[in-house]
């Protein structure tokens, strides 16, 4: 899976910021976007990948070295300790590996993590970006944040006080709902900046950019890896 930083290039990183400019040319509101990599550390599914492979290398040594009953006069087949340490020696490299593919193949550790957990650590990293980069601290209270987590595939839009009072809570969530449709199609940063313009219209009429408004936050895409 692709960081952040892989995914969004400089071309792409422009358009983004150069959108977060014109939408706050109409509206007092201060536009962060942010795109992160991932908003959990994920251990669950490289135990779990680890496990179902080290259960499926225990039976293929099982089947390839069946214990074998000693029969009198006979010296052929292996002893028993060789298919033992094979089973072992098996068990284990096949955890090891399983547990190194479910660190690196995104599909595969979203199967195996459960979609409740994954929403609960995208808005509590949301959340908390929030608040480190000072959105919440604008002096009109009119921040406005837009989440994109990217393994997770869940993204998350947060407006301060002065937006929900305005706008309500259901404004934000049809932003949100405009940006996971745009993600689908595949192109985040096109995905971002569209949603960031919806905002800048949608919020001139009750939230209009004063002539003597200052810009509080830098108009820039913060990627997270």
């Amino acid at each position: 899976m692709k960081s952040a930083t892989e995914l969004i290039n400089d071309e792409q990183r422009k358009r983004v910021e150069a959108a977060v400019v014109a939408a706050e040319a109409k509206t007092s509101c201060e536009i962060v976007p942010v795109v992160a990599t991932s908003s959990g550390r994920y251990d669950r599914p490289e135990d779990m990948i680890g496990l179902w492979l080290a259960i499926l290398a225990a039976i293929t040594a099982w089947v390839m070295f069946p214990r074998q009953l000693d029969e009198t006069g006979s010296w052929s087949g292996l002893p028993n300790y060789v298919g033992l340490l094979t089973m072992v020696a098996s068990v284990v490299v096949a955890f090891i590996a399983g547990a190194w593919i479910g660190s690196r193949i995104g599909w595969l550790r979203r199967l195996f993590t459960p979609r409740q957990q994954m929403q609960e650590e995208v808005y509590a990293r949301a959340r908390e970006t929030f608040f480190d980069k000072r959105i919440h601290h604008t002096t009109g209270s009119t921040g406005l944040l837009i989440y994109v987590s990217l393994f997770e595939h869940i993204a998350v839009v947060l407006g301060d006080q002065e937006i929900i009072d305005k706008m309500g809570q259901n404004f934000l969530d049809q932003l949100c709902q405009q940006l996971t449709d745009g993600l689908r199609q595949g192109d985040a940063s096109e995905a971002i900046s569209n949603v960031i313009a919806a905002a800048g219209e949608k919020l001139a009429g009750p939230l209009p950019r004063a002539t003597d408004d200052v810009n509080e936050l830098h108009d820039a895409l913060v990627l997270i890896d």
